[in-house]
C-alpha cells in the first residue's frame, strides 16, 4: 500500500535518523523500553518493515509512532494497527492524536499492542466519546540482572534443549494463540534472526516446548505441549533465553497479566522486576462503515481478535452483544494454562478461547 510521508502532526522518519532517536528514547527508559527495542531490532535485524513517525516538533514533543503495530492488519492497511510512545512526564503531547486525521482514520477500528497505561488513559479521554475502547491489562517486568545463581534440575535424559530451526516454524505458528495478529512469515524471520529455543524429545525429535525473542524485544509467548508439563521446561527456557537476549545487547522483558502469580513468581526468581503497567487495546468506533459489509454499529468486523472478557478487561462503553456463530479468536499469550488447569488438550483450550501472558504462564 502507499506509504504516507507526512501526517497532520507527524512526519515519516528516515532510517538514518533512527540511531539518534534511540539515544533520545534512552532518556525515558524504562517507559520507552518496548519502543526502543522495536527500533533496535529493526536496525540490527530488520525483522519487519515498520514505518516510524515522530512529531514534527521532535524531540521537543517526544511522541513517536510505528505502523503496523503487529504483523497482520485488516485489509492489509498498516495504518489500522500502531505502536505509540510518549513519556508520562510529557503525556500532554498524546493530545496530538485527537486531530491526527491523515495517518489515522478514527472512523475505522484500531488495534494497539501493549502500551503504557498513561498513554491509553489519555487516548481514552477523547476516544470514549466516539467509540469503545477495550483494554487487556499487562505489567511489564524487566530483567536488568539475571539471577545466575538459580540452580535448576538437569533435563531428563530423553530431552534436549537446542535452537529452533525453520522446520519448527509452521508448528509454532499453528499453536501460537495470537496467530490472527502475527503472521507465519514473522516466525520464519524470528527463527532465522533472533534467539529461539526449544526442548525436544531425543527419540522422536518432537518439540515439547519453545520460546523466542520477539521483534519488539519482549520474551515472546512460551508454549508447552500438554503431555510435557510439570517438568520444569518453562523456567529452563526462560533462563536460557534471557541469557541469550542479554548477550545480544538487549534488555529482556515480559508482559505479565495481573493476578498471574505463577508467572510473576517464576520471573522474579530469574531477577525480573516490575517496571510499569500497560494495556493492549482494541478501539471500535460507535458506527463503522465498511464497503464489504455496509454500516455496522459498534462493529468488530475489522478482523482484529476480540480481547478476552474477564476481570482484566475494562471497556469504556458497553460493548456490543456477541452475535451467535461469530468467530471469537484468542489473544496473544499461552493457551495451555487453561488446558493444564482443566485437564484438556491444547486444541480444546483454543476452542475455549483463553489468554495468558507473553511470557510463560507457569513453571511447567
Amino acid at each position: 500500500m502507499e506509504i504516507i510521508p507526512e501526517g497532520k502532526h507527524f512526519r515519516l522518519v528516515h532510517e538514518s535518523e533512527l540511531p539518534e532517536i534511540l539515544v533520545t528514547l534512552e532518556r525515558y527508559l524504562p517507559e520507552s523500553l518496548k519502543f526502543h527495542q522495536t527500533i533496535k531490532t529493526y536496525l540490527n535485524d530488520r525483522i519487519w518493515d515498520f514505518k516510524f513517525y515522530v512529531a514534527k516538533d521532535w524531540p521537543d514533543k517526544p511522541i513517536i509512532l510505528h505502523f503496523p503495530g503487529c504483523t497482520l492488519a485488516p485489509h492489509n492497511n498498516i495504518y489500522q494497527t500502531l505502536g505509540i510512545f510518549c513519556p508520562s512526564a510529557h503525556i500532554e503531547h498524546v493530545d496530538l492524536m485527537r486531530t491526527e486525521d491523515v495517518l489515522i482514520d478514527w472512523r475505522k477500528p484500531m488495534y494497539l499492542n501493549f502500551t503504557h497505561i498513561a498513554i491509553m488513559n489519555r487516548l481514552d479521554d477523547f476516544y470514549s466519546k466516539i467509540g469503545v475502547m477495550e483494554r487487556l491489562s499487562g505489567d511489564i517486568y524487566v530483567c536488568n540482572k539475571l539471577n545466575t545463581d538459580l540452580e535448576l534440575d538437569p533435563l531428563p535424559e530423553d530431552a534436549e534443549m537446542r535452537l529452533l530451526n525453520l522446520d519448527n516454524v509452521q508448528g509454532i505458528h499453528d499453536l501460537y494463540p495470537a496467530n490472527e495478529i502475527e503472521c507465519v512469515q514473522l516466525f520464519d524471520i524470528l527463527v532465522r534472526k533472533l534467539p529461539g529455543l526449544g526442548i525436544f524429545r531425543k527419540d522422536t525429535g518432537e518439540l515439547a516446548a519453545w520460546m523466542v525473542h520477539s521483534y519488539y524485544g519482549a520474551m515472546f509467548s512460551m508454549e508447552t505441549r500438554p503431555n510435557f508439563r510439570r517438568m520444569g521446561y518453562g523456567i529452563r527456557l526462560a533462563k536460557s533465553l534471557t541469557q541469550l537476549v542479554i548477550e545480544r545487547g538487549y534488555t529482556p522483558f515480559v508482559v505479565i497479566r495481573p493476578g498471574n502469580d505463577a508467572s510473576r513468581n517464576l520471573y522474579t526468581k530469574l531477577g525480573y522486576e516490575k517496571a510499569f503497567e500497560t494495556c493492549r487495546v482494541r478501539m471500535t468506533p460507535d458506527c463503522y462503515e465498511d464497503s464489504t459489509v455496509g454500516t455496522i454499529a459498534n462493529s468488530s468486523y475489522a478482523k482484529f481478535p476480540p480481547l478476552p472478557q474477564g476481570e482484566c478487561v475494562v471497556v469504556t462503553k458497553l460493548p456490543r452483544k456477541h452475535v451467535p456463530g461469530e468467530s471469537q479468536t484468542v489473544d496473544e499469550g499461552i493457551e495451555d494454562m487453561l488446558a493444564e488447569k482443566c485437564d484438556i488438550s491444547s486444541d480444546e483450550a483454543r476452542e475455549r478461547k483463553t489468554t495468558t501472558d507473553e511470557g510463560i504462564g507457569e513453571d511447567k
